[in-house]
């Protein structure tokens, strides 16, 4: 089909490709979609729901039809939209959604089927008999699902992440594209300019007509190679820009280009954009609509731009024997530049002939004519025409559809602006609640003529230079076409039903329009997730106004009166992977490994994923049986000797300033701004809307200097928080704060003994009156200098000594040999767990989000004599409710008995009810000081129920366990051995 002179196309190289089993020639500047066509293949795919042949019906980002997939093993990526992409020599192309082949699809039957798939139908069935659901029903709904499918492999290419910033972000490269870009140049703005397409020009690429003198296509390269000369100007063809968000910040998707040798390599194939753009021009033109009669989703029915798109711009004359449908005046040039290649063309028009323009050259002229049926199986052969009195088939290989033009208004609708209506050209036109600081020019404002274009993209770069400060030159507009837009309203033709189709993609006829009105869904909002309407891929590119018009014909609205759908992000599809960009496998969560790592693997501990780090949770011994053994000894060492526990990814953060004092008095509940220097004191910190966010310690190292500890789960939230803080909410305080998290290496100390270890490697004094209780010292340890602070998470005497990160392996080893024979042991996390829950100490598990520090039993530490984040609304009647749960101990009578987190308390002989439901269990562990498992759990009135017995129970696990209500503090109660 290709001709053999015209078009953009590098006709001195030849490219092969290779589509299902047959491989095909293109040229450099095809697409693929230009490439199947000029091959003479016209079915290209199969539709979602009832596997109907489907060709291309357009030639840019309005392509619903057209998704393959390419390249093969872990690289496969399905869904390409064919008519954006370009041909690359040696790529692989499969069709999609078919089985054992396109052209014989099993697949197919359904559409036999069609009376009982209609609009929801997956609403109605599947519902009975139940055990069908898993068995049968639900295998076959998500083998069915989908349109291409991915790998299951991991894809060796890479995503890649940008940030950047311009004066003038311009969306779209056609008329209205270029001439603001090259205005907005001129004046010396910074020049972003985004083009989805992989060659820029827009429609100028696909007309035959002049500009400025010159033929279209070379009135675009001569401004795009000025803007290519021009230092304050980057051109980015094969860039989506697909949603608009606060602050001037628009998000964009860069297919990247590679060589053979760049896939070899790995290169990323895509990238993020985040443009932070102070003004922004949408120029994304607009796209042709379809019309609704029966028979016009086969292959060969195409729209008429894209006739002419793949005339002018890729040489491709999609068929010999053409009908041209046209409700305008510019689907006649369809008509007249395929007549002019060779076609035999005959034009349909509804409207009188007195209303149309003069019939072009070669083309016979039908007025007021409409296309009513097609024929044809997996291609078009035959178009049934009628005219007043008169009906006929005509022999065709191509139906050009020239139903009107919908502007681009999407991105920008993408803040809750909605579109309005204009009845002169018969389509939605942005209104005026759109993004702050963007502009719409061209087609995509409803100005369709190729001169309005160049003037209104011109006016907009003066506008944007203006109101930042610029003085923009007068606009130098070339002359071109500037017909007026003359459009005959019509989507739906009279008699469409059940193979009228709307929605190509999703398979949504008119008659599913009608059945979703008469079954009540007559919202368009409803109409859409009821037929699936404008979902998917697609998202109703070519199919919303005509979904639109036929919802108003039936409910006897107009399309005004019937509104719109909500238009969100993304406007074209993006790629999941682009999102997480570099970030996966190792560099999406990297190990971070604390400073004694080395030396804890070689000592055989287990480890386990604890926030971002690996952290030991048990060193095994010979002789061992299991890791419970393991965990009791190294618990029972703790109470009973010395043990030792690297802590050092608790969050750790530098807090300095004048107002320092002041700042953590508004960050945390509690007062920190009396705490003397030298001292650390426990602190609660509460989120906006009074529940506990984190708890932690505060130091104060220096009057001015404090350092803030959290846990190790909540280290970047609360950083984070406080910077918020800090900036947002206080930034009349002068203070700073740094995550030094990373920087120190700290090792509890905790035991009877703990302190007699520590004499042994310190050369400051760590007695009892040198470093009473939450006390902080300088230490130096082995010539190094460090910190010692007296804190105990276990509930013995117990410190944290904290050296230079570099130095922790060498710590743990000296610490470890200096309390040999002390009884000293390493202990994990599992052992850290066991002691802070016979303390009572509240976790993660407790400061789940949901609990204040009522519940936690800590409500005296919310200040009364200042403000604080959280002060008010933690006093809201729900939050101060007596009969909310509020933490407990819990003990199991039956030391045989489990006791499992999550596990729902009952009083005994209730049944397992939500109404009897008393509250749960948090955190449960084996005591082996007390020789039964113990928890953790919120109890509605625990204080009033300690020492009764409720029930345990735990559904999942089919368990059932008595346990007594006590205090949460298992040992040491009155806290005499941390005092020692």
């Amino acid at each position: 089909m290709r001709l053999s002179e015209g078009g953009l196309i590098d006709r001195d190289r030849t490219l092969r490709l290779r589509f299902d089993d047959r491989t095909i020639a293109a040229h450099p500047g095809d697409s693929l979609a230009s490439a199947l066509l000029a091959n003479g293949i016209r079915l290209v795919g199969r539709s979602f729901k009832h596997h109907r042949p489907r060709g291309l019906l357009g030639a840019g980002a309005e392509e619903p039809n057209a998704l393959l997939g390419a390249h093969d093993g872990a690289r496969h990526e399905p869904n390409i939209r064919a008519t954006l992409a370009e041909a690359e020599d040696g790529l692989r192309l499969r069709s999609q959604n078919r089985w054992p082949s396109l052209t014989w699809d099993v697949g197919e039957l359904s559409d036999l089927a069609k009376p009982l798939l209609g609009a929801g139908f997956y609403y109605k069935t599947f519902m009975a008999p139940a055990a069908f659901w898993e068995r049968l029903y639900e295998p076959v709904i998500r083998r069915a699902a989908g349109l291409g499918r991915l790998s299951g492999e991991a894809d060796p290419e890479a995503a890649d992440k940008a940030s950047t910033s311009c004066d003038l972000l311009v969306v779209g490269s056609g008329p209205a594209g270029l001439s603001a870009a090259l205005h907005a140049a001129r004046a010396g703005l910074s020049v972003i300019l985004a083009e989805e397409d992989f060659a820029c020009g827009g429609r100028l690429l696909a007309e035959n007509e002049e500009v400025g003198g010159l033929g279209s296509a070379d009135w675009a390269a001569r401004t795009l190679a000025e803007l290519a000369q021009a230092p304050n100007v980057r051109v980015m063809p094969r860039t989506a820009v697909f949603g608009v968000y606060d602050h001037g910040l628009y998000a964009a998707c860069e297919r990247l280009p590679r060589s053979p040798e760049q896939r070899r390599e790995n290169r990323p194939t895509r990238r993020l954009h985040r443009i932070h753009a102070r003004r922004a021009i949408l120029a994304a033109g607009a796209l042709e609509r379809p019309v609704a009669f029966e028979g016009n989703d086969r292959p060969g029915v195409m729209l008429a731009s894209a006739v002419r798109a793949y005339l002018n711009r890729f040489a491709v004359l999609a068929g010999r024997r053409i009908v041209v449908f046209a409700t305008n005046d510019d689907a006649w040039r369809t008509a007249s530049d395929a007549a002019a290649a060779g076609a035999h063309v005959t034009l349909a028009d509804p409207r009188p002939a007195e209303a149309l323009p003069p019939a072009p050259d070669g083309v016979q002229v039908l007025p007021e004519t409409l296309p009513t049926a097609t024929r044809g199986r997996l291609a078009l052969t035959q178009v049934h025409l009628r005219s007043p009195g008169k009906s006929r088939w005509v022999e065709a290989n191509i139906l050009a559809l020239g139903g009107g033009w919908s502007p681009s208004v999407h991105l920008a609708c993408h803040q809750g602006g909605k579109p309005v209506w204009r009845d002169d050209i018969a389509a939605f036109v942005p209104g005026e609640a759109m993004p702050q600081g963007l502009a719409v020019a061209g087609a995509a404002a409803g100005a369709f003529s190729t001169h309005a274009a160049l003037t209104q993209g011109a006016q907009a770069a003066a506008d944007a230079a203006e109101a930042l400060g610029r003085a923009a030159s007068a606009a130098d507009i070339p002359a071109a076409e500037d017909a007026p837009t003359r459009q005959h309203a019509l989507y739906v033709l009279p008699g469409a039903g059940k193979n009228a189709y709307v929605d190509f993609q999703n398979d949504v006829t008119a008659a599913d329009v009608k059945q979703a009105h008469d079954e009540g869904f007559r919202s368009v909002e409803h109409l859409k997730r009821y037929t699936t309407l404008g979902m998917a891929t697609d998202q109703g590119k070519t199919a919303n106004v005509v979904g639109l018009a036929a919802l108003s014909d039936v409910a006897g609205r107009t399309i005004p009166q019937t509104g719109t759908t909500t238009y969100r992000p993304p406007w074209t599809p993006v790629p999941i992977a682009v999102f997480g960009g570099r970030h996966r496998g190792q560099a999406f969560r990297p190990t971070r490994e604390a400073p004694s790592h080395r030396w804890a693997a070689e000592n055989g501990a287990s480890f386990v994923d604890s926030g971002a780090w690996k952290r030991a949770e048990w060193y095994a011994r010979p002789g061992e049986a299991g890791w419970r053994d393991s965990v009791d000894r190294e618990t029972l060492a703790v109470r009973a000797a010395v043990g030792l526990c690297d802590v050092s990814t608790l969050g750790k953060i530098d807090v300095q300033g004048p107002d320092a004092a002041a700042f953590l008095d508004f960050a945390y509940s509690n007062m920190m701004s009396t705490l003397p220097v030298g001292k650390a004191r426990y602190g609660l910190m509460l989120r906006e809307d009074g529940h506990v966010m984190d708890d932690g310690t505060v130091a104060r190292l220096a009057d001015q200097h404090f350092l803030v500890t959290t846990t190790t789960a909540n280290a970047g939230p609360v950083f984070r928080h406080l910077e918020f803080l800090r900036q947002c909410q206080r930034p009349d305080l002068d203070v700073a704060l740094i995550s030094v998290t990373d920087q120190w290496a700290q090792i509890a100390v905790a035991g009877p003994r703990s302190r007699t270890l520590l004499e042994r490697v310190a050369t400051e004094d760590v007695s009892n009156d040198a470093l009473p209780f939450m006390g902080v010292i300088p230490v130096t340890v082995a010539g190094v200098a460090g910190r010692l602070f007296r804190l105990s998470f276990s509930g013995e005497l117990a410190y944290e000594l904290a050296l230079p990160a570099r130095y922790g392996d060498a710590l743990m080893a000296h610490l470890m040999q200096a309390g040999e024979d002390l009884g000293v042991v390493p202990y994990g996390t599992e052992a850290l767990g066991v002691l802070r829950i016979e303390k009572g100490h509240a976790a993660g598990a407790e400061l789940d989000g949901r609990t204040t520090a009522a519940d936690l039993g800590l409500g005296r530490m919310l200040s009364k004599k200042k403000d604080h984040v959280g002060a008010v609304l933690a006093h809201r009647e729900g939050m101060t409710d007596p009969d909310r749960p509020v933490l407990v101990g819990l003990r199991a009578l039956d030391p045989e008995k489990k006791l499992g987190a999550g596990a729902h308390l009952f009083a005994k002989g209730a049944r397992r009810v939500v109404a009897n439901d008393l509250g749960w269990v948090s955190s449960v562990a084996w005591s082996p000081h007390l020789g039964t498992m113990i928890a953790l759990g919120f109890l509605v009135r625990g204080a009033e129920r300690q020492g009764q017995v409720v029930m345990a129970s735990d559904p999942v696990r089919g368990r059932d366990t008595a346990v007594e209500v006590v205090s949460p503090h298992f040992i040491d109660p009155q806290g005499e051995r941390l005092r020692g």
